[in-house]
């Protein structure tokens, strides 16, 4: 007989939890479906073949996929944190990065508004200190 444990949480509360990490995008599995099409096109460029195309018309290339044109939108200004609220996974768009000849670095660091140097001395430190905005709901 199953009985209802009190102390199991439902898992659409724990996944929303997810959701209030500030400056955090978990890649779950909702966001793996919202990025299936956006994600598929980062794994093309893996092909010289496709990235001289890419770079040759990024909107037409783009076009040939059936991604939302936010999406789209945020691969072509290159807003990758608009990109991972899409659903793209960091490791999938590290093509994106690479096709345009920029390292994992330098990408990272626009994200967090950083310069690149900036970023590099702050993971060489140890990263972000666990002080500070821990909660978007319930800010301490």
């Amino acid at each position: 007989m199953i009985t209802e444990n009190p102390k199991r949480q439902d898992i659409h509360e724990y996944l929303a939890e997810l959701e209030d990490i500030p400056g955090t995008r978990v890649f779950t599995t909702a966001r793996a479906r919202k990025g299936y099409w956006l994600n598929q096109f980062c794994m093309t460029l893996m092909k010289a073949e496709n990235r001289a195309r890419f770079k040759a018309d990024e909107r037409a290339y783009l076009d040939e996929w059936p991604m939302t044109e936010v999406q789209k939108q945020a691969v072509l200004t290159r807003d990758y944190n608009a990109a991972l609220d899409e659903g793209g996974n960091i490791y999938f768009l590290a093509k994106v990065f690479f096709t345009d000849e920029i390292s994992f670095l330098q990408a990272v660091g626009t994200m967090t508004g950083m310069s690149a140097p900036d970023y590099q001395a702050m993971m060489i430190a140890g990263g972000r200190p666990p002080v500070g905005l821990r909660s978007k709901k319930d800010p301490y």
